[in-house]
């Protein structure tokens, strides 16, 4: 197959993609956007290999959800912040997290169904409700753990990790999981 009959098959595709598909990939494009932009704009020096790699992953996430890219661009947006950010949370972290964390539930959410997919509303509540608790929980962990870290408490370490433990049981329960097999 030629490029150019890729291109007009891969045109052909995204012309037949429902309206859910095509909101999900928006949704990555512009909250990887928004990791990248905030990153960027930190007093910082980034490393120069971050945008580099992350732009065509984010790319690559957008056309191929179902691939790495993704989880390749989180993680290069995060080992950029832990190379050379300072060690305080800010609110550019808690919203580049967030960005982040928008990338991943949406991206989960496009690699299951193919891009000509008819997605009905129950499907989406699914995912909008435990999303909806994540992007809640993070500010809130974060504030924690602002608080915590400067109070030398001492079990920190195990009151950060129950948060997450907690934060995490919640978003499963509502997400509709069980805890046993069918």
């Amino acid at each position: 197959m030629t490029p150019a009959e890729r291109i007009s098959l891969w045109l052909a595709e995204m012309r037949a993609s429902g309206r859910a598909a095509v909101l999900a990939r928006l949704t990555i494009a512009v909250a990887g956007g928004v990791a990248l932009l905030v990153s960027a704009l930190q007093p910082w020096d980034q490393l120069d290999l971050i945008p580099l790699i992350a732009i065509p992953m984010l790319v690559a996430t957008v056309v191929l959800p179902d691939s790495l890219a993704g989880l390749i661009f989180i993680v290069v947006v995060a080992l950029g912040w832990f190379s050379r950010a300072p060690g305080e949370v800010s609110w550019s972290l808690v919203l580049t997290g967030i960005a982040l964390l928008v990338v991943h539930l949406a991206t989960a959410f496009t690699a299951q169904l193919p891009s000509y997919a008819l997605v009905h509303r129950q499907a989406l509540r699914r995912w909008l409700v435990p999303g909806a608790i994540a992007l809640l929980i993070g500010p809130v962990v974060a504030i924690a753990a602002a608080l915590i870290q400067g109070a030398d408490v001492a079990g920190s370490l195990l009151v950060t990790v129950a948060a997450l433990v907690l934060a995490t049981a919640t978003i499963w329960f509502a997400a509709g999981q069980k805890v046993g097999r069918d």
